[in-house]
């Protein structure tokens, strides 16, 4: 999560009801879209949410993307990650 943070894109992997899903977080909302903008996700698809940093204790404007299915399976091709979810 600093990474994300720290400007960087932080690919977060989960399941939800047993779907693997998966979270791309940063601090940089340019970043976020460019990457959007690659998978062909909508803009306005793009949610803030501070999140609070742990070195500080600090809030920090963040986005994420939520992504699933076919756009999931093409990032995790893209990063050559796929089925490695964090707990």
């Amino acid at each position: 999560m600093c990474f994300a943070l720290d400007g960087g894109v932080w690919f977060h992997r989960y399941r939800l009801r047993g779907d693997p899903m998966a979270h791309l977080v940063s601090a940089d909302r340019d970043a976020l879209l460019a990457v959007g903008r690659i998978l062909g996700l909508h803009p306005a698809w793009l949610q803030f949410k501070p999140l609070k940093d742990p070195r500080s204790g600090v809030r920090v404007r963040a986005w994420h993307w939520d992504v699933w299915g076919t756009r999931l399976e093409r990032l995790e091709g893209l990063t050559g990650e796929a089925g490695e979810e964090s707990a």
